[in-house]
């Protein structure tokens, strides 16, 4: 059970600032910043989670039947992730690609105290345990200072796994199985790294974020692994019996010059690659949505939308179902995971090409971050456009992807890659 207090608040952003900041002082907490994008499927503009009181960390055996015992059990709130090899638990595959960040493939917990913001006013739900401290935590966060987490950062240097050459082989392979017709459409990423190196998490994450305010950031801390994820993709939600998809496929840069900005956003919006690419995956996910649907009740609410972030503009899909009312929330899931717009199609051989093409296991990249309700209701974003990091080993990691079809440029491809790395680069570079 937990206490619930509400408060209006007159300096919405001063407080955010302050409310990440306290955060730090716990082994874990997860922040989720909608950074004010208004969108029909928001809930709430800003979530903080902090101090597990009960958690669940496993490996890919069984994760989402264990997932669903605790979820089931904790009938709470519960905030955490999936990482992408979660794929081995979903079909019969393996992840042979080693990672140093080491983080585990599912971790989820349940938050001894939880603030929700929306607009000026902040619901605080703690548990019964820890109640009487909600006055005195309001106020501290209230008067918080920035200088009592200082922390030193190493000049990171940016490493590749791939030279371009390396990549731009291994994009031909990915053409080549699509060519002979092993598969239409795959999600080949790259990983950008730097080895002994200490940073300060939470002013990367400030930095990441405001380079890009994306609708679905996140930053999340346990222990010595850290997150901080600048997403524009929300994966999955469930909002009673409606499910939301809004797989993203379809990129292209930003101009400071508004007629030329405009223009470059015309070209995305009818640029066949791109809309092909964004097509293929909208009739994956249809797919997806379809083995829990109520039938006839997918549908595509928006097809192949331009949506304009700081850094880019972005071809998003709106893809919506009614749930069969007797499926469990995290079986809904499982039948979707990994998302289409990091996979490919056919997704499980894709899958099993991009396996044997990439050099680094994903991990949490291009996973999912995000929360259950009491009401077993959920939202995740995917796992783009984030930077990683374990304290202990000090070990930077980025990963950048692009959907690769029969009309792609393996050259152009790159190029692109590069433009999605620019924000997490800066971030750790600046």
């Amino acid at each position: 059970m937990r206490t619930k207090k509400t408060y209006q608040l007159t300096n919405v952003s001063k407080f955010k600032d302050q409310l990440l900041l306290w955060s730090q002082q716990f082994d874990t907490a997860l922040w989720l910043d909608s950074n004010n994008y208004k969108q029909q499927y928001s809930n709430y503009d800003a979530v903080l989670a902090v101090e597990e009181f009960t958690s669940i960390k496993t490996d890919a055996t069984n994760a989402f039947d264990k997932l669903k015992e605790y979820q089931t059990l904790t009938q709470d709130w519960i905030f955490g992730y999936l990482t992408y090899d979660l794929k081995n638990d979903v079909e019969r595959l393996s992840s042979k690609n080693t990672s140093i960040l080491d983080f585990p493939e599912l971790y989820f917990f349940q938050p001894q105290k939880l603030f929700l913001l929306k607009e000026n006013t902040l619901e605080v739900h703690y548990l019964r345990m820890v109640d009487d401290e909600i006055e005195s935590d309001f106020k501290t966060i209230s008067n918080f200072e920035e200088l009592e987490i200082d922390e030193l950062q190493d000049q990171v240097k940016i490493k590749l796994t791939l030279t371009k050459d390396d990549y731009l082989k291994r994009v031909k392979q990915v053409l080549n199985h699509i060519q002979i017709g092993d598969i239409y459409e795959a999600n080949f990423c790259q990983e950008f790294f730097a080895e002994d190196v200490t940073i300060n998490p939470i002013n990367v994450y400030n930095k990441l974020n405001n380079i890009s305010n994306p609708p679905f950031a996140a930053y999340f801390k346990h222990l010595d692994n850290f997150a901080m994820c600048a997403s524009p993709e929300r994966y999955l939600k469930k909002e009673a019996h409606k499910l939301i998809s809004q797989p993203i496929k379809g990129t292209a840069k930003r101009s400071k010059n508004r007629e030329e900005d405009n223009a470059l956003k015309i070209t995305l919006e009818n640029d066949t690659k791109e809309r092909s690419e964004n097509v293929m995956i909208v009739d994956l996910v249809r797919n997806d949505l379809s083995k829990t649907a109520q039938k006839g009740s997918v549908i595509v609410e928006e097809l192949c939308k331009i949506y304009t972030f700081d850094q880019v503009h972005q071809m998003i899909s709106t893809v919506v179902s009614k749930v069969k009312p007797e499926i469990h929330p995290v079986d809904i899931i499982k039948s979707t995971f990994p998302m289409g717009s990091m996979t490919g199609a056919p997704k499980i051989s894709a899958m099993k090409i991009i396996e044997d093409l990439e050099v680094s296991k994903r991990g949490l990249y291009s996973g999912a971050i995000g929360y259950f309700t009491p009401e077993n209701d959920f939202d995740f974003n995917v796992v783009i456009r984030s930077v990683l990091y374990n304290k202990e080993k000090k070990y930077v990691s980025y990963s950048v992807g692009g959907a690769i079809t029969a009309k792609s440029d393996p050259t152009k491809e790159y190029e692109e890659c590069l433009l999605k790395a620019k924000a997490m680069r800066q971030a750790l570079e600046s």
